[in-house]
C-alpha cells in the first residue's frame, strides 16, 4: 500500500524534473598576477638565445647531413646493434643503425 508521504515525494520528484534548470552567473573580480621572485627557467617550447636546434628522433643520416652540415668529428660503429656517433660544434647525435636515437647538446 503506497504511502501519502511516497506519493508527494513521487510528485514533487516528477514536477522537478519538468520544471526549467537554470544557473546564477558569478562574476569574480580579476586577481592579481603574482610574479615569481626568482628567476624562471623558460618552458622547452620558448625560444631563448641559447636554444640549439637538434636533429630529431628517426631522423636518417642523410636528413641530418642534409640540415646541420658534415659532422666535425664521426665515430666509427660500435655493438650490436651498431651505435655510431657524429659531433657538431654544439651537439652531438647518436644514430642505431643510420637513424636517431639521440642528441645532446654539447658542454
Amino acid at each position: 500500500m503506497l504511502r501519502l508521504s511516497h506519493i508527494t515525494a513521487s510528485g514533487l520528484l516528477i514536477l522537478g524534473m519538468a520544471a526549467p534548470l537554470s544557473a546564477e552567473e558569478i562574476n569574480l573580480p580579476p586577481t592579481e598576477e603574482v610574479m615569481p621572485t626568482e628567476e624562471v627557467a623558460p618552458t622547452p617550447t620558448e625560444a631563448t638565445e641559447y636554444s640549439v636546434q637538434l636533429p630529431g628522433r628517426g631522423m636518417s643520416m642523410e636528413m641530418v647531413q642534409n640540415r646541420f652540415g658534415q659532422a666535425l668529428e664521426t665515430y666509427s660503429a660500435v655493438g650490436d646493434p651498431p651505435i655510431t656517433k657524429w659531433k657538431y660544434n654544439n651537439f652531438t647525435v647518436y644514430f642505431e643503425s643510420e637513424f636517431v636515437i639521440h642528441a645532446v647538446v654539447n658542454n
